[in-house]
């Protein structure tokens, strides 16, 4: 068998399953570099716009538009909705989404087995297939490899090469973290991890970490893990902050100042991350549940199903802040005008996967407010702010955007109904300031 052993861009043919947040930046930096690329989704808008030239992901990320520009002049990279092209690709990447079950948190692959089943009946003897989404530890030996072998009629090693090579990437920085950013790369065999390090490298400046495919597993969802965990612990010192009637901004800042004075020893750092009113995202809100599921024979965790529970509950406590703001105003939530500014998760993004908006906004409806969603990256919600804000009781910010940022509080009190309260999920607005222009001021871990 002749395995695609030389990386060369003349020689060498890539696909792209799934263009996402992931996919499409790495398709666009492949073809960039010089290979062939054919780039496969399932939505016919998407691969219409991305053919014609146009970006497909809003928000502010730095050198992707102008990066689809050359690429398209460049004209080596096609994106189509047939799965027959992974018949000419020397090199498959997955990068789907892969969510969890609601109700039980374990693994929902139904993109990822979809995938892997139209891979496999086109899959070329010899090529090389690459996992990029975060999957449980374990997935690439009992789903990856099986459903490939199945639907192709080769075997592992023998008829085609499988490596785990998770991506590491937040949105607002997609080009800087995939071209500098250090990557873990773990092959079913040593062969293809050698193979499948030259690939990269034509892309990928930081260092890349050879490894186990289920080490690679481990260390994609494991870092997200301890994000999460380390965020739970920040909001349950907003929590604490607000019942004992401290600033948790102060307290960070003099927790994460605790060196004396030219210390450099890494153990002497304290980096408490930010508390919020909710964490999003596709990978923070499932990659513990997706960690857990990689043991759940052997092991029942404690800690990080606990911090998985807090960081879910904030949303709710947002809502909590807000009754509170109510009732110190004197008004009803029920037929009063709210307006929530941000529906996407992250700053200046487009993204709104398990964004925490919504699970306020449910908690809103059932108490008959009069809701108005505003976010200037969000299609259904790009309202100007002007109007959404005009005759309302409460502004309630789940979205660090710039354009927040920046608005005028005076302005902002005009427009609003007399005891005009804010709910600050993102410390973007000063309690001082704020209340001294007669606002209810009330924030996460500063109340």
């Amino acid at each position: 068998m002749n395995f695609v052993m030389e990386i060369t861009k003349n020689k060498t043919t890539i696909a792209i399953c799934g263009l996402g947040y992931v996919g499409l930046p790495v398709a666009l930096l492949f073809a960039k570099a010089g290979f062939k690329v054919f780039g496969v989704d399932r939505s016919e808008e998407k691969i219409q716009k991305i053919n014609q030239g146009k970006n497909t992901i809003e928000g502010k990320e730095p050198g992707l538009k102008e990066l689809m520009r050359a690429v398209h002049k460049q004209g080596n990279f096609q994106a189509t909705t047939d799965p027959e092209v992974y018949g000419k690709a020397d090199v498959v990447i997955i990068a789907v989404e892969t969510p969890v079950e609601d109700e039980t948190h374990e693994p929902a692959y139904v993109a990822m087995r979809g995938a892997l089943s139209d891979i496999g009946k086109n899959l070329k003897k010899g090529a090389m297939v690459i996992v990029e989404s975060t999957i449980a530890p374990g997935t690439m030996e009992k789903v990856v490899k099986p459903i490939l072998e199945q639907e192709s009629g080769l075997m592992l090693n023998k008829g085609f090469l499988l490596a785990n090579c998770p991506e590491r990437l937040m949105p607002g920085y997609l080009l800087e973290n995939i071209q500098n950013y250090n990557r873990v790369l773990g092959g079913m065999s040593k062969k293809t991890t050698e193979i499948a390090k030259k690939l990269y490298k034509h892309i990928v400046k930081g260092d890349i970490e050879e490894t186990t495919c289920i080490t690679a597993e481990i260390v994609k969802s494991g870092e997200n893990t301890y994000r999460d965990v380390q965020i739970a612990f920040a909001n349950e010192m907003a929590l604490l902050c607000e019942a004992m009637g401290a600033n948790i901004w102060e307290v960070r800042k003099l927790i994460n100042d605790c060196r004396k004075k030219g210390e450099t020893r890494p153990e002497a750092l304290r980096q408490m991350h930010f508390p919020g009113a909710g964490v999003g995202g596709h990978c923070i809100p499932k990659d513990s549940w997706l960690l857990i599921y990689g043991a759940k024979d052997s092991i029942e965790p404690k800690l990080i199903p606990l911090a998985r529970h807090i960081n879910d509950f904030m949303p709710r406590h947002t809502f909590h802040l807000l009754k509170d703001a109510f009732s110190e105003a004197g008004k009803t939530l029920e037929k009063s005008k709210v307006v929530v500014l941000g529906y996407a998760y992250a700053g200046n993004s487009d993204d709104a996967r398990n964004t925490p908006t919504e699970p306020l906004l449910k908690s809103l409806r059932r108490a008959g407010a009069e809701i108005v969603v505003q976010d200037p990256f969000i299609e259904d919600y790009k309202t100007p702010i002007e109007s959404a804000l005009k005759g309302a009781q409460a502004l309630v910010l789940m979205a660090d955007h710039d354009q927040y940022k920046k608005l005028n509080l005076k302005n902002v009190k005009k427009l609003m109904r007399a005891k005009p309260i804010i709910v600050d999920g993102r410390n973007v607005f000063d309690k001082e300031k704020t209340q001294k222009l007669g606002f209810i001021y009330k924030g996460i871990g500063n109340i």
